[in-house]
């Protein structure tokens, strides 16, 4: 059986912080996007008034999608897999809300979108190297 080397504790933080900075962010988005009137979130995301309703519905479920398969897999220990998953997932909804604003002219806008999209990567690489959930 081949033995892998006992990550570093620093390492473990690091993924931890990043999967519940991004969770806690894609909650809070998926949150807004399902449940806040359109009137109210358009005032702090004026885009979201410029496009059909159950476009922005759709993009709040893939956010919470995103916040619970970040998280949850590897805090409950339960197909801990799908975490690399999601977290590529992310990148791929970051890449196309960066496309859609930059397609808008509203590229200033896009510094988000490359920070989870960096923080999902880092995550997919991270735990799709048999890293255990806990040092042991």
């Amino acid at each position: 059986m081949t033995q892998h080397p006992k990550p570093s504790i620093v390492l473990q933080v690091a993924l931890w912080i990043a999967q519940v900075l991004i969770a806690a962010s894609f909650g809070w988005g998926a949150y807004l996007k399902l449940f806040l009137p359109i009137t109210e979130l358009s005032h702090m995301w004026p885009w979201t008034a410029q496009i059909p309703p159950e476009l922005m519905k759709l993009t709040g479920v893939f956010d919470f999608l995103g916040a619970v398969g970040i998280l949850l897999p590897s805090l409950l220990r339960i197909k801990p897999g799908l975490t690399p998953i999601a977290a590529v997932a992310i990148i791929v909804q970051m890449i196309a809300a960066s496309i859609f604003h930059i397609s808008r002219g509203e590229a200033a806008g896009i510094a988000p979108n490359i920070v989870f999209a960096l923080l999902a990567a880092f995550i997919a690489w991270g735990r799709s190297k048999k890293v255990p959930i806990r040092a042991q």
